[in-house]
């Protein structure tokens, strides 16, 4: 699959502008300050609210499900900007990048109906119920099981590094509906559970750092409607796999450690004499600049219908290599010398270096993307 190289419009780089002047005015008011990994940790409802009052979520949907019919390419640049700015957007963050899409693609009218709307004004949240316990990165052995009942599903099981679902409203969940066969992607599907449910309990993970975004989920005897299954009984494996097509190739697979970025040519440019670091920096420059250029690529497969998943598993990652690499390359140049009283950096810093260790996990691990890309290419 060929990538092209994207040229924005100029209507496009309008509403970048747009979405940048709106950003700097929320900082000069200090309604947030910019952070690494934004768009995991930095959860702020009322953020996702303006955003979604400006039509700035879930805008290339339909207006009739409370979209704004944008394109592909324009949602890039409001997404690329937000990350840029280190900007506070973890609540709607799920929702508006891979649940939406996925109900677009695979929901029955009244999901489409009555929470596509709710996510586009920034209401409602959603986490992923993908991995579990004792798994590994082996999504298909997954254990959770549904039973099929009088008027729904009966679930049970758990659910492990579920992003949010201490505050989340929904958590689209991947389980077991029929019993295991010799092809293990057979039998999946794909159940909204209503986080409130009776029998649904959450478990907090923290970060090295104290934070806590990652959970543990458990789900004993879980009523969920058939009106809350996801698509089709039994695609549930092929219809997770088209969603984390959304999840692999954004702008937020290389942009999580920008913020630094930004602070650390801002220390050099104090620091005239530092031509290692100019050069160091002249490379990380150089290889964003490439990530860009892919990722953008994949935007505009994703406009044409096309889902890019050995395309997307690549940008992801490489990436994820790229956000750690800044933090190392920071981190070097700051060991190396004394005179860095930048406070903003030295936070900057902390942050990416502490969270840096799950950049190459989340979303798939590095492993199980490079299957992903052998398997594409024919090399596996």
């Amino acid at each position: 699959m060929e990538l092209e190289t994207i040229q924005l419009s100029q209507k496009t780089e309008q509403v970048r502008h747009q979405v940048r002047n709106f950003l700097k005015e929320e900082m000069e008011a200090g309604t947030f300050i910019p952070q690494c990994d934004s768009w995991l940790s930095k959860w702020d409802p009322e953020f996702s609210r303006k955003l979604g009052q400006r039509g700035w979520l879930g805008m290339t949907w339909p207006k009739q499900y409370g979209g704004q019919e944008r394109t592909a390419l324009e949602r890039y640049v409001v997404t690329e900007e937000l990350l840029a700015f280190g900007s506070p957007v973890a609540a709607h963050w799920f929702a508006d990048r891979q649940t939406g899409p996925l109900l677009l693609r695979y929901g029955n009218e009244k999901q489409k109906s009555e929470i596509l709307p709710r996510i586009a004004r920034g209401e409602v949240f959603f986490s992923i119920g993908l991995s579990e316990p004792n798994t590994g990165s082996d999504l298909a052995s997954i254990s959770t099981n549904a039973r099929k009942i009088d008027g729904g599903w009966l679930l049970n099981g758990s659910k492990i590094w579920t992003s949010g679902a201490h505050r989340s409203h929904y958590m689209v969940t991947l389980c077991r509906t029929s019993t295991k066969t010799d092809n293990r992607h057979e039998g999946l599907s794909q159940l909204m559970v209503d986080m409130s449910s009776s029998g649904v309990s959450v478990r907090p993970i923290h970060l090295m750092t104290g934070e806590h975004h990652f959970n543990e989920v458990f789900l004993e005897d879980v009523f969920v409607p058939d009106d809350m299954v996801v698509g089709t009984i039994g695609d549930g494996w092929k219809q997770s796999m088209a969603e984390l097509a959304f999840e692999r190739s954004g702008p937020e697979r290389f942009l999580s450690t920008f913020p630094l970025l930004v602070e650390l040519i801002r220390v050099l440019q104090q620091e005239t004499t530092n031509e290692g670091g100019f050069t160091a920096v002249g490379r990380l420059v150089a290889r964003l600049t490439t990530l860009r250029e892919m990722s953008l690529g994949v935007a505009g497969l994703l406009e044409q219908g096309v889902s890019p998943d050995i395309t997307a598993a690549l940008v992801k990652d490489l990436g994820t290599q790229f956000e750690c690499q800044i933090a190392e390359v920071a981190r070097l140049l700051v060991s190396s010398s004394t005179r860095v009283a930048n406070s903003r950096f030295k936070s900057l810093l902390a942050d990416a270096v502490l969270h840096s260790p799950g950049f190459t996990l989340r979303g798939g691990t590095t492993e199980i993307l490079r299957g992903i890309i052998a398997r594409g290419v024919g090399i596996r």
